[in-house]
């Protein structure tokens, strides 16, 4: 900007030694063109997709701390395995960040920036860690009237993965679905979104404390994957939603095998014949996260009529259209406050981002532990 104003940017870069390095940088910020705004970034979560970038697979238990309190930097090993999937970032210092919130404070000089100015936004578009944010007015979206940064912060990547969630079940002929990992801050909007649409909805969660949070918020079927009980439980969820579709968050292990079987299961019950092949019922699982990052198992034991596959949002959103966009995000904009209302446990400057202490929180990608960056705290 003509006053020379710079910024402070969270990078992670991923040395070619195997050595990950995070830490802060100083960048000027550019001035705006004609349809672009500048914005002072004053909300952006840390989500699992943006820990991909950030740290990846290293080893954050083991991280060291340097640099100055004003500017710190943390270094970390990424494993051998991870590094072979990391070819192409080697050696670029990447700014981190899907999303974010906060007040226009300078424009371009089309009428479309120009009606923004002093606005909230809420916006997408990368290296969301950061002070001050150029962008495009078509990635910026106003705020409704009384909606903070906090508020607007995670406007995009869980409201529309939930909705995309719901809109693939309907495009694929299903007409409920499970979802795993169920706690989540994503997970709550999922079950909001189908209590509201009347759509069944079979949770999967990994402990009594998850399934309170769900049974609180309304969620009708709720199954502790830690229970003896599971595959009975799941089963008879399964009968009486009729989900044939899931989206699952944890990815490794045999948690989406378990959900086959029992979708197999449950269609047999009500099946009229008997067929070697098993059921004729379509049963599909989405694979959409990496919780736990072993190897996906399949026991196939849920007959030939089956699929499993990856789902991502960017693609789904290419792929419905930008007519299609709109009408979601216009969802999302008028039910932020309920529906898509996000809970933080904990804000943070970008300094603190690099707290040691923090990492060791949200680095565990934990249910219940979603943080905050207020980068201009």
């Amino acid at each position: 900007m003509s006053d020379g104003k710079t910024g402070l940017q969270l990078r992670s870069l991923l040395k070619k030694s195997g050595e990950l390095e995070l830490s802060l940088v100083n960048v000027p910020t550019p001035e705006p063109a004609d349809d672009e705004v500048v914005v002072r970034v004053e909300a952006t979560p840390i989500n699992p997709s943006d820990l991909g970038l950030l740290i990846g697979a290293a080893d954050m238990s083991a991280a060291r701390a340097s640099g100055t309190k004003e500017m710190p930097v943390i270094t970390a090993t990424m494993p051998e395995g991870a590094m072979r999937m990391m070819a192409a970032r080697f050696d670029q210092s990447l700014p981190v960040g899907n999303e974010g919130a906060g007040t226009v404070i300078a424009t371009g000089a089309s009428d479309a920036a120009k009606a923004l100015m002093g606005k909230t936004v809420s916006m997408i578009g990368g290296a969301m860690y950061t002070q001050y944010r150029v962008l495009k007015v078509r990635d910026v979206m106003e705020l409704p009237a009384g909606t903070t940064a906090a508020d607007g912060a995670s406007w995009f990547v869980n409201p529309l993965t939930a909705l995309g969630m719901t809109e693939t079940m309907r495009r694929e002929n299903h007409k409920a679905l499970v979802h795993t990992a169920a706690a989540s801050n994503l997970g709550q909007m999922l079950n909001k979104i189908c209590i509201k649409d009347g759509i069944g909805l079979v949770n999967i969660v990994r402990s009594k404390e998850q399934a309170d949070i769900l049974h609180k918020i309304g969620a009708k079927h709720v199954v502790d994957s830690s229970a003896p009980s599971f595959m009975d439980d799941l089963t008879n969820a399964l009968v009486e939603t009729g989900a044939t579709i899931a989206f699952d968050a944890i990815g490794g292990g045999k948690l989406a095998s378990q959900i086959l079987t029992a979708m197999e299961v449950a269609a047999n019950k009500t099946a009229k014949e008997y067929s070697r092949y098993g059921s004729n019922v379509y049963k599909h699982v989405y694979i959409y996260g990496s919780l736990d990052t072993r190897p996906t198992e399949l026991n196939r034991s849920f007959g030939l009529s089956w699929g499993v596959g990856g789902w991502l949002l960017t693609p789904f959103l290419q792929n419905i259209g930008p007519a299609e966009i709109g009408r979601l995000r216009q969802r999302v904009a008028s039910e932020l406050k309920t529906t898509f209302a996000s809970h933080y446990t904990k804000v943070v400057s970008l300094t603190e981002v690099l707290d040691p202490a923090n990492i060791a929180v949200y680095a565990k990608r934990a249910t219940g532990e979603k943080f905050l960056i207020n980068p201009n705290k």
